[in-house]
């Protein structure tokens, strides 16, 4: 038996975490058992469509390495793979549901279903749906039918019993059939399948022989089941996954910027961090292994290692991962990532990328810390003369004015056309060396003159290289100032 997952998302905006790492799981468990990953676009709630966010499921999974086998772009033999346009393909399945007697017709009005549940909740119940139209004649079916009433088809649940079912992370799993069943929709008003209805008929015509989904499904699948089994057909095996939350009783959350694949991709992480780590939140791999790539993620995922408690996504943690990531990238990936970011703050006509990106990449650990790291380069920070003052290199306003005035005839020394690291750390240490000085206390006070920072990428020598002579020398003239000030 040929493998088949599936990954279902609907188009109403931007990608969940949650839903990038049951796709992945999909696509992992799939390719490592040579079987195929089938992507399938469920819109049947039209009314929450977001234009353009079809394409977003597309770029996300593609960037994130996920091909699929088949789909709604590439086709397949089971399509079309958008439900929508699938519509004709569900109401034959819903009418033998109906002439079987595990489905029925139902003419009841918004409004009515309201004053029946308040009458419910108001008596201290709770409402289900309480089978009003299941004994309709087909002779009122027709009328009401020719009357123009609006209808939809239900499922006729059982209200006794359990159903019981097996799944590959949580176990066996019975539930009772007054609790976990209901009269849903299958077919609505419109004439489109419920995503409930829609799932059952299109898994079974694709031959998805693995369903993967999130665990708040497990007490759903008792009346998917019974659909299944209602219309003859084999039941999948389940894998119902761990939720990602944010901490043991939060969820992520569009507001706090950490719910959605583009959350992140914004923030400059990098895709290869975020699926390796989003791997390991619920999953292990069952020894101490914590990188990997595509293929070492098919090779090593195993289903019985997935957790039954949900997966905590540490955004600190994250971010360890991406500053390992993009200290590993080659240094000419690093610039051409890190180029827009630099962008932001600087020009590269007057700012030699190449060497800030060698400063830089051992410093950074995502992106958007960039254009912060490097602002003191475009323009010099207003900063204490407090900051001249170094007890371990024993620097104070009154050294740091000497150090400054020590150093300032040598940097004006150097030509334009010789102003390069080597040459400025010769020509500095040179100095430093006559006057009888240690280096730190020359050069804590000339980087905090150039810089207006106590932390910087790179020190006072290839601070200087970076700015150019005129405004190295501008700035250490204010740098004295300042210092004299402070005396």
């Amino acid at each position: 038996m040929e493998v088949r997952t599936r990954f279902a998302p609907s188009p109403t905006g931007f990608m969940h975490l949650g839903g990038v790492r049951t796709a992945l799981y999909a696509y992992l468990y799939a390719k490592q058992n040579h079987g195929k990953f089938i992507l399938r676009i469920e819109d049947t709630d039209q009314e929450r469509y977001v234009e353009g966010a079809t394409e977003v499921i597309y770029d996300t999974l593609r960037r994130c390495g996920m091909n699929w086998d088949e789909g709604p772009d590439i086709g397949g033999p089971c399509g079309p793979y958008i439900q929508s346009e699938r519509k004709a393909t569900y109401m034959p399945y819903a009418e033998q549901l109906v002439k079987s007697g595990h489905a029925y017709y139902c003419f009841c009005s918004k409004e009515e279903i309201d004053q029946r549940r308040a009458k419910v909740e108001a008596a201290g119940g709770t409402w289900k749906y309480d089978k009003h139209c299941l004994h309709l004649s087909p002779e009122e079916i027709e009328e009401k039918k020719a009357a123009g009433i609006p209808w939809t088809i239900r499922m006729n649940a059982p209200t006794e019993g359990e159903t019981s079912y097996h799944d590959m992370v949580f176990g066996d799993m019975t539930f009772q059939n007054a609790e976990a069943m209901d009269d849903m929709v299958l077919i609505k008003q419109d004439g489109m399948p419920t995503y409930n209805f829609a799932n059952v008929i299109d898994d079974h015509l694709m031959g998805i022989t693995h369903v993967m989904r999130g665990m708040e499904y497990l007490s759903s699948t008792p009346r998917y089941n019974y659909l299944y089994n209602a219309l003859g057909w084999e039941i999948p095996a389940y894998i119902h996954l761990p939720t990602v939350m944010r901490d043991a009783t939060h969820k992520l959350s569009k507001r706090d910027g950490d719910a959605y694949y583009s959350d992140f991709m914004d923030k400059g992480y990098l895709t290869e961090a975020l699926i390796n780590y989003l791997a390991l939140v619920g999953w292990n791999p069952g020894d101490d292994r914590e990188f990997f790539t595509m293929d070492e993620l098919v090779e090593a995922f195993d289903v019985k290692r997935l957790s039954k408690s949900p997966g905590i996504f540490d955004v600190n943690k994250l971010t360890w991962f991406n500053a390992e990531y993009i200290r590993r990238l080659p240094k000419e990936k690093y610039l051409e990532l890190a180029r827009p970011w630099f962008d932001q703050v600087l020009s590269e006509d007057s700012t030699d990328y190449a060497r800030l990106a060698e400063l830089m990449q051992e410093r950074t650990e995502v992106f958007n810390q960039v254009p912060g790291m490097i602002r003191f380069l475009a323009e010099l920070p207003e900063y204490d003369a407090e900051l001249f003052t170094h007890k371990k290199m024993k620097t104070n306003p009154a050294v740091a004015c000497e150090a400054l005035q020590l150093v300032t005839p040598v940097l004006e020394g150097i030509d334009e056309a010789q102003w390069t690291e080597p040459v400025l750390h010769d020509r500095l240490m040179a100095c430093i060396q006559e006057a009888g000085r240690k280096n730190g206390a020359v050069l804590w006070p000339l980087r905090i003159a150039i810089s207006g920072q106590a932390s910087t990428p790179g020190g006072a020598i290839e601070i200087a290289y970076l700015l150019g002579k005129e405004e190295t020398l501008r700035r250490i003239a204010l740098g004295l100032e300042k210092a004299r000030a402070a005396c």
